[in-house]
């Protein structure tokens, strides 16, 4: 069955999904044509049965709601061209993402701080050391550490080294949010734009356009900013988009980290006027991407020095800015696709109907 059942195809049908007024970014649906990895039917069968074997979610929320969530199809639009056991890491270990950032969630809304530290005791030592958590008790401590070994089976150690850097830096950034959750702190917009890269796993998602496009970058490569800005532009797009559409979320949830909310609290706007201003933000990331994007293609053609090494760097160069460009599209329809923000849809507009709202992790 299509993926795109009621919006775009891979043949660029316009889309019949109503996306709200105030979500709508006609640059996006214009200029940023959607597409689908060949192997999507398959991932989202086995994402779905992995999230079963790693007792990720229980099996009635599995089945009422894994393919309504959309995980699978938010990587098949991003990673286009990955071979499919590396997409099929990426998914899974998208859909681990999605379950930890719930159970972080649910640690804070039911006041579990002692849950909340060996969560994340043990998500340190599993990103260190996965073979030895396999079995681990608790699911989400094994689920990441599969998923972790997958990946570190398709680069070099040099790749896998950078990967557990920047994945535990996501980790501690998930405990100052906690922190400022239950304590009420709701970060300046400069502090809060700072943290949300971390939270959002912005070079998480940028590490892996590697194995996708089957290339370790060298740091002279990756570091430069040709590369590396509209990589950041491609991240910062998906995270204020989803500061904006997962507003009334966050607002009915009690929570204190979100651009709105942060414009609010300390730039002293409205919040008609925050949202206005998330708007106008993301409009000019666009904006930007698409000239950085030029700038990037540029630096790849130059990396072609008529070189066996130089032409297959400029092609996964080539490959990794397009997968940047794909981001755009695949996280904009997957905001009005996913269950995930249908927040008006949900008996409880604090508890999504998605989550394991018991003890996980305690029993």
């Amino acid at each position: 069955m299509p993926a795109f059942p009621h919006s775009t195809t891979t043949t660029s049908t316009p889309t019949a999904i109503a996306v709200p007024p105030q979500l709508a970014l006609p640059v996006i649906e214009a200029v940023f044509p959607r597409q689908l990895h060949a192997y999507w039917p398959q991932l989202q069968e086995k994402t779905r049965g992995w999230l079963l074997d790693k007792r990720l979610m229980p099996a009635d929320k599995v089945e009422e709601h894994a393919d309504g969530l959309c995980y699978t199809d938010l990587m098949a639009g991003y990673y286009i061209g990955a071979p499919d056991e590396v997409l099929q890491a990426i998914a899974d270990y998208s859909a681990w993402f999605f379950v930890w950032d719930d159970r972080h969630d649910r640690c804070v809304v039911h006041g579990r701080p002692a849950a909340w530290r060996r969560l994340r005791s043990a998500l340190h030592t599993a990103l260190d050391s996965p073979r030895e958590h396999l079995h681990h008790r608790d699911a989400l401590v094994a689920g990441l550490a599969d998923s972790v070994l997958r990946f570190y089976s398709f680069l070099s150690p040099t790749w896998n080294a950078r990967f557990a850097r920047h994945f535990h830096a996501v980790i501690e950034a998930y405990d100052r949010e906690f922190h400022n959750r239950t304590e009420g702190v709701v970060p300046t917009v400069e502090e809060y734009l700072a943290l949300r890269r971390l939270t959002f796993a912005h070079w998480i998602w940028t590490d892996l356009l590697e194995p996708s496009a089957g290339r370790e970058l060298p740091d002279a490569v990756r570091k430069n900013p040709a590369y590396r800005r509209p990589a950041l532009l491609s991240q910062e797009f998906a995270a204020w988009y989803n500061d904006l559409c997962s507003l009334p979320k966050e607002l009915a949830g009690d929570e204190v980290h979100n651009l709105g909310i942060s414009l609010v609290k300390h730039g002293g706007l409205t919040l008609e006027e925050a949202v206005r201003e998330m708007r106008r933000r993301i409009e000019e990331c666009v904006s930007e991407f698409l000239v950085a994007e030029q700038e990037g293609l540029r630096f790849a053609d130059g990396l072609a020095d008529g070189t066996v090494r130089g032409k297959e760097l400029s092609t996964a160069v080539r490959d990794c800015l397009g997968n940047m460009r794909n981001w755009f599209s695949a996280v904009y329809w997957f905001h009005h696709e996913s269950g995930r923000y249908m927040v008006d849809s949900w008996d409880d507009r604090s508890t999504p109907p998605y989550v394991d709202n018991e003890a996980a992790g305690e029993k």
